[in-house]
């Protein structure tokens, strides 16, 4: 009725399984039919022909009906449009052809796929290539993305575009390190004592340099820190470059002059000239040769009629209507002068202008007249620097748009330009109109993008005061609501106090006047809320503190730990969810009640790590003991085996529980391990039986045969008796005894004549043994046969009267068979082959 769970899915209904195996057997003995041999070498041979032509490759795998041939076809198939097709075709019936075909279409698809990347990476470094501020970030990202794309059909395309790209990188590093050399030489330009037509040349060199760099196509990577503190740097130079060239055209006339009185006879100079002369050069620059000082002094060491030491050092005498005051400001004047003050100059030389009614001396007109003239040269020199300087000052402030500074440090620099301007006037003298007026447009254009911020960040100052109001008007009434509420919610207050206090933080930037005064009303109306509320927190903290020494009381050991733990985590959460205190705090006394719960937890652990190691102890005494039983099992004497047992069911019991993971494992050994040596023990103890049984049937046949021996009157010879019985197995004692008795009665039966007499013996015993037989036949269950039955009911009912009457337990099976194996009695075959029954059914159960 089960059949159907053993039916296969190709067997036909109603057809027996051996008629089955004979279909598919004969099935297997049938050999191809000619037809199919001709066809198959048919397409064999067209396979040949297949190379090169996918499509007829493709319809002759749908056609064919052999699958090595298909799978050669398979070969020359290659393109998507047709691996498809064949595909979806053949993929429920051919499974190598399309395991093949699968493998290239799932190749194709990588390759479409690693094309697609390729090109996607090609048209991002293709806008890289077009971006101006191109980076080697950018570059290096680039690489990293095409290291992993395998598509060496695009390898030429993108080859030339990383080229392109490496070159851009090369001249942008270029760029930068001439911007940098570049910077450096114009430092050291303008500290050097270099001429001032050498100096202005390498000046436009450099400019012109810059010019070229910021107009190359990678201008764009130059840093804007650079580029600004070169035009700074520039126009520093060029403003300087004026001074220089009148230091040094001061000192080229005063070689020229030295060298003038040098050839010049000594008696057409006069000592007095040459000094005043040499004064109005001015001081010595600090770079002059160290020469000509002492070549002066020289020249005016050799004059052969030297001034008077007292007129030398005496000074010039006023004239008679000339002041004191009118002497100081020429002496102002002259000093002036020699420093290079123009404005000092300048208002000393308006306030002599300004002087009525003063006569000069000719000494004192000459010393005007000389100071005034140096003045108009000083001037000129000075006011054509100072243009050429606002020049550039002006072309550094047209720059400054297009800089893109931030607006602070773009007011900055507008700011330094007009300082600049400002000591320009003050060294120059008052600069054009014209220049003036670029100069301040310039300027304003410039300042307008700042002018615009820092007037957008004055509203937002505006703003930021307007939320610092509300703010504060906010914080006032909730000081209000907690004064009037009977009971505060706290959690609340301590929410607000700190949203106040973020929102404070975050509001910006106020003006100063406002600010001090915002806060100072914020504080006021915070303090109100913040006084109760710290009171309540104080409360609050102590109440944590109970809690940390409540987790720090607690017995790690006790079996309810965890559960007081576990409260007193709860009712932490529950304080914290009722009022958070301040955040240093609160994590402060968290870390605390932490440390104790750890505590705990640890001691707990480091219990249960004991414990665990007496358990895996346990378990590895455990294991000793399964170990050592398997060990035995393999030749385990019965008689051994049981004192095993107890001795493993002893040590078992002794030792500890095991992990609990590791439970059923360590049990379901030892109990394997038991059965084992159980079955070992059974199996040995059978086999030991059936020995038993067998030497005790081959003893009980030889005496019964020496017994019919006796009986049918042959010669018998006890040394061959004897032999045959020594050399089977012994048994156990009573049996080895009985019929070891048996034997030797028969043997001295024959060895002493009295055959006669044992034989009658045997012959009365014949009845007494089929007695037994029957008796024993009712206590197994055996059948006695049709002939015995009536004589077995008689001695079933005698036993039951028996056993009524004495009250006595009968004798066991064992008992009897072993008293009827001892009873000398010919047996006959039928008496023998019952004997044989009982012998297996008694010494069977023994056994069991």
């Amino acid at each position: 009725m089960f059949e159907f769970l053993f039916k296969r899915s190709g067997d036909k209904a109603g057809v027996a399984p051996a008629e089955q195996a004979e279909q598919k057997g004969g099935q297997r003995d049938q050999s191809p039919q000619p037809q199919q041999v001709s066809a198959r070498a048919v397409q064999a041979e067209r396979i040949a022909s297949l190379a090169g032509d996918e499509a007829a490759a493709a319809d002759f795998i749908l056609s064919s009906e052999f699958s090595e041939l298909r799978l050669a076809a398979a070969e020359f198939v290659h393109s998507r449009e047709q691996l498809e097709r064949v595909h979806a075709a053949i993929r429920n019936t051919d499974r190598r052809v399309a395991k093949l075909l699968q493998s290239r279409l799932d190749a194709i698809r990588h390759h479409q796929a690693e094309l697609e990347r390729g090109r996607a990476c090609i048209a991002h470094a293709h806008t890289l290539a077009a971006d101006d501020k191109l980076s080697p970030n950018q570059v290096a990202e680039l690489d990293r993305r095409w290291s992993v794309i395998a598509a060496p059909e695009l390898n030429p395309e993108f080859d030339g575009l990383r080229a392109r790209l490496g070159r851009r990188l090369e001249a942008q590093v270029l760029l930068q390190r001439a911007m940098i050399d570049r910077l450096n030489a114009l430092r050291e330009l303008g500290a050097s004592n270099l001429p001032a037509s050498e100096m202005a040349a390498q000046l436009d060199r450099l400019d012109q340099n810059q010019a070229d760099a910021l107009a190359a196509p990678e201008h764009a990577t130059l840093p804007r820190s650079l580029v600004n503190e070169f035009a700074m740097e520039l126009a520093r130079v060029r403003a300087s470059l004026g001074a220089i060239e009148k230091s040094q055209s001061a000192l080229a006339a005063r070689e020229a002059a030295l060298a003038e009185w040098e050839a010049a006879p000594l008696e057409s100079l006069d000592a007095e000239r040459l000094r005043r002369a040499w004064q109005q050069f001015g001081p010595l620059p600090a770079d002059a040769p160290p020469a000509l000082q002492p070549r002066f002094d020289a020249v005016l060491a050799a004059l052969p009629q030297p001034l008077p030491k007292v007129k030398a050092l005496r000074p010039p005498q006023a004239a008679p209507g000339a002041g004191d005051d009118f002497l100081a400001t020429l002496a102002a004047l002259e000093a002036a002068l020699q420093h290079g003050s123009l404005a000092a100059a300048a208002d000393c030389d308006k306030a002599l202008k300004d002087s009525k009614g003063v006569r000069l001396s000719p000494p004192q007109a000459e010393r005007l007249a000389h100071a005034r003239a140096e003045f108009k040269r000083l001037s000129d020199w000075a006011r054509w620097g100072g243009n050429v300087s606002r020049e550039e000052l002006i072309k550094a402030v047209e720059q400054l748009p297009a800089q893109n500074h931030p607006m602070a440090e773009l007011a900055k620099k507008v700011g330094s330009m007009r300082e600049l301007w400002k000591a320009l006037d003050a060294l120059s003298g008052a600069a054009p109109k014209t220049l003036w007026e670029r100069f301040d447009s310039a300027c304003t254009v410039a300042y307008a993008p700042a002018a615009a911020h820092f007037k957008q960040l004055a509203g937002e100052r505006h703003a930021n005061a307007d939320k610092a109001q509300a703010l504060v008007a906010e914080a006032v009434a909730e000081a209000a609501r907690l004064a009037d509420a009977s009971g505060a919610d706290w959690k609340h207050v301590a929410g607000t106090v700190q949203r106040l206090r973020l929102a404070w933080s975050h509001l910006g930037a106020i003006d100063r006047k406002e600010k001090k005064r915002l806060d100072q009303e914020f504080a006021n109306a915070l303090n109100v809320l913040q006084g109760p509320l710290e009171e309540r927190r104080k409360s609050e903290a102590a109440g944590r503190e109970e809690l940390i020494e409540q987790a720090r009381a607690i017995n790690p050991h006790d079996r309810h730990a965890l559960d007081t733990l576990r409260a007193l985590q709860e009712s932490w959460q529950e304080h914290a969810k009722a009022l958070p205190l301040e955040r240093k705090t609160e994590q402060a006394l968290w870390q605390r009640f932490r440390s104790a719960c750890d505590a705990v937890f640890a001691s707990r652990k480091e219990s249960a790590h004991a414990a665990d190691a007496e358990r895996r102890a346990h378990q590895q005494a455990k294991d000793a003991i399964s170990a050592r039983l398997e060990a035995a099992a393999e030749g385990i004497e019965p008689a051994a085996a049981g004192k095993l047992l107890r001795e493993a069911a002893a040590e078992w019991h002794a030792a500890g529980p095991v992990p609990r993971a590791n439970e059923a494992k360590v049990e379901k050994r030892y109990h394997a391990a038991v059965a084992l040596l159980q079955q070992h023990a059974d199996l040995a103890r059978r086999n030991a039986g059936l020995a038993r049984a067998n030497a005790l049937r081959e003893k009980l046949r030889l005496c019964q045969a020496l017994e019919s021996a006796l009986a049918q009157g042959k010669e018998i010879d006890p040394g061959q008796w004897t032999t045959r019985w020594d050399s089977m197995a012994p048994l156990s004692p009573d049996y080895e005894q009985a019929l070891d008795a048996r034997l030797r009665a028969a043997l001295e039966a024959a060895r002493s004549g009295q055959r006669d007499a044992y034989v009658r013996v045997l012959e009365q015993n014949s009845d007494a043994l089929l007695h037994e037989i029957l008796r024993l036949e009712i206590a197994t269950g055996i059948d006695s046969g049709a002939e015995f039955a009536r004589e077995r009911l008689k001695l079933q009912v005698e036993a039951l009267q028996t056993s009524l009457k004495s009250g006595q337990k009968p004798h066991t099976e064992s008992a009897r068979f072993l008293h009827l194996c001892a009873m000398p009695a010919l047996a006959d075959a039928r008496t023998a082959s019952r004997i044989e029954h009982l012998f297996a059914r008694i010494l069977g159960k023994d056994q069991t």
